[in-house]
C-alpha cells in the first residue's frame, strides 16, 4: 500500500493557488483513475483505489500547509506505513514552470508544507517536485505562491497534470523512470516524422540540338562516305 500526498491550502479561496498544485495533481489522479469519493478523513481529505498492482491512498490535507505534517503523520500511522511508503506532490520553485522531478528523502528547502512532515515522520519519504517557476525575489514568493496560476499557464499546466496521472501506476510501483517518462509524453512530446519522402531533384534541362548547316546534297553525300 501507498500514501500519496497532495499538498495545499483548503477552501475555494486557494484551489486555483500555485501552491495547491499538490491538490491539482491528486484530483486529476483520483479523476482518471476512477477511484472513490473523497471523505474527511485524517484532518483531510481522502480516497482510496488502485494504480496497476497496488492499493494507493491519496490524502489532501486540510490542516493548512504549515501543518500538513499532522495529517500526513495520522494517516502513515493508522495504516501502519513506513515513510518510504509516503510520496508527497508539492510545488518548487526552483524548477522551471511544468517541470516534474522525483526524489527520495533530502532536505526540505524551506518548503513549510515539507518542513512540517519532516517534523512528524522524519525526511526518508519520497516526493514530486512540480515546478512553477520563481517570481525571481525572495520577498515575492509568499505572494506569487498564494496567488492563482495565470490563463497562459493552462496549457502546460494540464499537460502537466494529465502526465502524473498516466504515470500514476509506475510511480506506486516503485518505476520512477517509467513514470517520468510518461510525463515527459505531455510535457515534451516528441516530434512527429513528417513521413513523406524528399521530392526528387529537377532534371537538368535538356540541351537544345544544334542547326545542321548543311545543303541536303550535302548530307545525302555524307551518307555514302
Amino acid at each position: 500500500m501507498k500514501l500519496f500526498v497532495g499538498l495545499g491550502n483548503p477552501g475555494a479561496k486557494y484551489a486555483g493557488n500555485r501552491h495547491n498544485i499538490g491538490f491539482m495533481a491528486l484530483d486529476r489522479i483520483a479523476k482518471d483513475h476512477d477511484f472513490g469519493p473523497w471523505r474527511a478523513r485524517f484532518q483531510g481529505q481522502v480516497t482510496e483505489g488502485r494504480l496497476g498492482r497496488e492499493k494507493v491512498i491519496l490524502l489532501k490535507p486540510e490542516t493548512f500547509m504549515n501543518l500538513s505534517g499532522q495529517s500526513v503523520g495520522e494517516a502513515m500511522r493508522y495504516h501502519k506505513l513506513t515513510p518510504e511508503d509516503v510520496i508527497v506532490f508539492h510545488d518548487e520553485l526552483d524548477l522551471a514552470p511544468g517541470k516534474a522531478r522525483v526524489k527520495q528523502g533530502g532536505g526540505h528547502a524551506g518548503h513549510n508544507g515539507l518542513r512540517s512532515i519532516h517534523q512528524h515522520i522524519g525526511d526518508s519519504y519520497g516526493r514530486v517536485r512540480l515546478g512553477i517557476g520563481h517570481p525571481g525575489h525572495k520577498d515575492r514568493v509568499a505572494p506569487y505562491v498564494l496567488s492563482d496560476f495565470a490563463k497562459a499557464d493552462a496549457d502546460w499546466l494540464d499537460d502537466l497534470l494529465r502526465g502524473l496521472s498516466d504515470g500514476a501506476p509506475a510511480l506506486a510501483d516503485g518505476d520512477s523512470g517509467r513514470f517520468m517518462n510518461a510525463v515527459a509524453l505531455r510535457t515534451a512530446p516528441p516530434r512527429a516524422s513528417s513521413g513523406t519522402a524528399p521530392e526528387p531533384p529537377e532534371p537538368a534541362p535538356a540541351k537544345p540540338a544544334t542547326e545542321d548547316a548543311r545543303s541536303p546534297l550535302q548530307r545525302l553525300a555524307d551518307r555514302f562516305r
